[in-house]
């Protein structure tokens, strides 16, 4: 029989697991920001502009964080793999 070659595992495999929390993450700093959007809404008289700026500031940021988290556990992965091939 032959033998497949199968790729070296790293000793740390990512899985959905490190990720499961960005998602809450991600919810949760909208909603934050949609309550402080309504909030200075209601604070100056406005007709739902800090709402929509707020909700848009917060999906902003809390991409930003899930990209940051992504590219570095990428970032990791790949040095694990480089390492492991030496």
């Amino acid at each position: 029989m032959d033998e497949e070659k199968r790729p070296e595992r790293s000793s740390r495999q990512l899985s959905g697991a490190d990720f499961a929390g960005l998602g809450i993450q991600f919810a949760a700093a909208i909603v934050v920001f949609l309550f402080i959007g309504q909030w200075l809404d209601r604070r100056y008289g406005d007709s739902g502009m800090f709402t929509i700026a707020a909700v848009f500031i917060g999906a902003g940021g809390a991409f930003y964080n899930m990209y940051r988290k992504v590219a570095a556990a990428q970032k990791k992965d790949d040095e694990e793999r480089r390492s492991a091939r030496r």
